[in-house]
């Protein structure tokens, strides 16, 4: 399991002491990030639970990354970015399907898809939720790098 540094979330190699990106003393390192459950903001709110608030709709993730005391944890913009790509490609998804269901042949195969294509999207959903209250930086296949590169910048 990969181990990450409690001050700016960033991976650390085996064995390593110190950060290599800010530099921080490293102690006891778990397989998560501990910036996510130790860390409180100015107004209270610990950075996991933020990371789970993003995953509700949207409007969080864009809130988290344009308010001051959230925008500059790594944690809190990773998952912001990951929720905010998340909930964009479940959007194009629904749309081809629903270009896809309205063709005559195909159209009843696929209408039969809907909902398991939804109840996919919701354990996917939940799974993302728990996985940012716990405090884990678990990315998504393909939109998980993007929200990595984003937060890293």
């Amino acid at each position: 399991m990969a181990s990450f540094c409690t001050n700016c979330g960033t991976q650390l190699p085996d064995g390593a002491h110190n950060c290599p990106s800010c530099g921080t003393a490293v102690g006891g390192v778990g397989p998560a990030p501990a910036v996510a459950p130790t860390t409180a903001s100015a107004s209270g709110l610990t950075d996991n639970v933020a990371g789970l608030l993003a995953y509700i709709t949207i409007i969080p993730a864009i809130i988290f990354l344009v308010i001051e005391p959230y925008n500059r944890s790594r944690f809190i913009r990773f998952h912001a970015f990951q929720s905010i790509f998340f909930h964009v490609g479940i959007l194009i998804i629904y749309v081809v399907l629903g270009v896809i269901s309205a063709l005559p042949v195909l159209g009843w195969a696929f209408f039969l898809l809907w909902p398991l294509v939804g109840l996919g999207f919701l354990v996917l959903w939940i799974l993302l939720l728990v996985k940012a209250y716990g405090g884990q930086m678990w990315k998504l296949p393909v939109v998980g790098d993007l929200a990595e590169k984003q937060a890293g910048a």
